[in-house]
């Protein structure tokens, strides 16, 4: 009985950490920068899993859940509409990379 009651106990506490584990989502420009980094980041690619893991690191977070492309529509205010940042026939993207501790 008293492993029993252990047992649930450690389930509950794996339960209830699990469920505070800090989640943040960071919003960034996805800047080409002729290595390929940025699209493996905009279309979710498993070679962009290191870079958004990286970028969780430096900001003090354990791991990268996930990452993607956003359209800026997604973002609500912070940046001009689709075309607005567009130089040489080249337009901002943003990525958004969730991160967790």
């Amino acid at each position: 009985m008293r492993s029993l009651l252990a047992l649930l106990a450690c389930v509950f506490f794996v339960a209830a950490s699990d469920a505070s584990a800090e989640t943040k989502i960071f919003i960034i420009a996805n800047q080409a920068d002729g290595y390929g980094v940025d699209q493996c980041l905009a279309k979710g690619d498993k070679c962009g899993a290191h870079a958004a893991l990286s970028y969780c690191r430096s900001r003090d977070f354990a791991q990268a859940a996930s990452y993607r492309r956003v359209d800026p529509d997604e973002i609500t205010g912070s940046v001009p509409k689709a075309g607005g940042n567009c130089t040489r026939g080249v337009c901002d993207e943003y990525v958004a990379i969730t991160c967790q501790r």
